[in-house]
């Protein structure tokens, strides 16, 4: 119990505002921008909570985490038991806490919302995993798994042996336990298929995470910035999952090292859950982006990140550290790519998008960081060209001025160009963030998989039940490029529809 004391409750008080480094200061280095709540600002911003009745915000929460019940225990100055209520549903709190779109789903539901600020849930839920964290046993192995799990099991993950399933953790009041003996293969360890996984040791089944990378964690840690999402932070996520009895092989390509419907057949799974992800870069096809200079996102971040260029000079990853340069689109990712430019050295980054700041996709914390941090915003404008010199190095990019008509498929107005209006950016490096795509190599491995037009897996929205009777699929090689708890719900939907699969195949 905290020795801090509860302020008094009213809706009235200010929503807790965030500490956060200067802007100038964060700009330049890779420490995270968010410095997380105090004990005092978390217990001041729980007792803005209404305790509503009929409470709206869990609705909104794709892994469906107890927010009331949690937020109840924070309150009460219980953090550890706060955290162990979100990690009944939500084994990733830490990085949810940090990177989820809190105010389009559960905060956009709060009926505190309606008339004042919503409650921040999202950095309630970071504190008290992050207070968590800080408070692991001295084995690695928080409170929360040993309190799961039991000696043998601890004893178990220790040496890295999968526990027996017909004594692994409780699932739940009225969850029935998972068949004994049975293994499940899970296809990528981003978002998606740790959520999959921890679902599944929870019910009781022998789990493998097969990740394509050298660590573990998917987008976790080749995608999202230090500066958002501290890599120890992803670590700390994959060991709890790991000390659920979860066994993490990486380095496991899987379509190369072997296929789908091997690991049904020579390797004895009983199902297989694919949650590869879809990180196959896109382009757009202008002049020019064949020189020097060009990166598509997807390996700029990665080199930035999982290769740790963010830490030179201890690791001299080859990256391009561009004076000025240009990042194409307007979501999360174009916004990850230009505030990790500038803190690479970059003197001016601009951020080159077709539609206006209303239509911008990516989250409202991330733009106005980046506008803090001077990223300079080159709005209704689009690229037509990459200019180069005699070496094939980038010297510039041609754009041409936008305006926007009538809303498209999408909803937002859909942009014209303006006759005459081009122009020439003087930038040395050029960085792709418009999208990505599924990486083909699962579904030309595995016959009888059904895949869409655009290459993504087929599967059912709700089980994630694919052509082929034992294999499920979710998350981005599904849908397409989505956030990180869109993934996470996915997953989560899969664990339970193998857990009925596997159930009514042992009948």
């Amino acid at each position: 119990m905290s020795e801090v004391k509860n302020p008094p409750p009213s809706p009235k008080t200010p929503r807790t505002a965030m500490p956060e480094q200067d802007p100038k200061r964060r700009a330049r280095n890779f420490e995270e921008v968010a410095l997380g709540y105090s004990e005092k600002d978390a217990l001041t911003e729980a007792a803005r909570c209404l305790s509503c009745r009929k409470p709206t915000c869990k609705a909104g929460c794709p892994v469906e985490v107890p927010i009331p019940e949690f937020v109840a225990l924070v309150k009460e100055g219980k953090f550890a038991e706060a955290a162990q209520k979100i990690k009944e549903n939500n084994a990733l709190p830490a990085v949810c806490g940090r990177v989820c779109p809190q105010e389009k789903q559960c905060e956009n539901g709060c009926v505190l919302g309606k008339r004042f600020e919503p409650l921040a849930i999202g950095r309630l839920e970071r504190f008290v995993a992050d207070r968590e964290r800080e408070q692991k046993s001295a084995e690695g192995i928080s409170a929360e798994a040993q309190k799961a799990l039991g000696s043998d099991e601890i004893a178990a993950s220790a040496t890295k042996q999968p526990p027996r399933n017909d004594r692994m953790t409780r699932p739940g009041a009225g969850v029935t336990r998972g068949v004994p003996g049975k293994r499940v293969a899970v296809v990528g360890s981003g978002p998606g298929g740790l959520t999959c996984a921890s679902d599944l040791a929870r019910l009781g089944y022998s789990v493998t995470l097969f990740e394509a990378l050298h660590e573990p964690g998917g987008v976790l840690v080749y995608g999202i910035p230090e500066f958002r999402l501290p890599k120890d932070i992803v670590k700390s996520e994959v060991d709890y999952i790991k000390g659920l009895g979860v066994e993490v092989r990486t380095d496991a390509v899987i379509g190369h090292l072997f296929g789908i419907n091997e690991l049904l057949t020579d390797h004895g799974y009983d199902a297989v859950f694919i949650a590869s992800g879809a990180g196959f870069p896109m382009f757009m096809n202008i002049p020019g982006e064949n020189l020097n200079g060009v990166y598509s996102a997807n390996e700029f971040l990665t080199r930035a990140n999982l290769m740790k260029a963010y830490l030179f000079p201890e690791y001299d990853t080859p990256i391009a550290r561009g004076k000025n340069v240009a990042v194409v689109g307007g979501g999360n990712v174009a916004m990850d790519s230009a505030r990790v430019a500038m803190r690479l050295g970059a003197e001016h980054v601009y951020l080159v998008y077709r539609r206006s700041l209303e239509e911008l996709p990516a989250r409202a914390e991330e733009v106005h960081h980046a506008d803090e941090e001077g990223i300079e915003f080159k709005l209704l404008n689009n690229p037509t060209g990459i200019l180069g010199d005699d070496s094939g190095r980038v010297t510039g990019l041609r754009c041409i001025a936008m305006e926007l008509g009538e809303p498209d498929a999408s909803g937002r107005r859909r942009p014209f160009e303006v006759a005459g209006s081009e122009f020439v950016l003087d930038v040395d490096t050029v960085i792709m963030a418009i999208g990505t795509r599924a990486n083909p190599l699962i579904g030309n491995a595995t016959p009888g998989l059904n895949l869409t037009d655009r290459g993504y897996i087929a599967a059912d929205e709700i089980t994630g039940q694919t052509s082929l009777p034992a294999v499920f699929a979710g998350g981005d090689i599904v849908t397409g490029s989505a956030t990180v708890i869109a993934a996470m719900g996915a997953g989560k939907r899969a664990a339970k529809a193998i857990h009925a699969y596997l159930q009514n195949s042992n009948a």
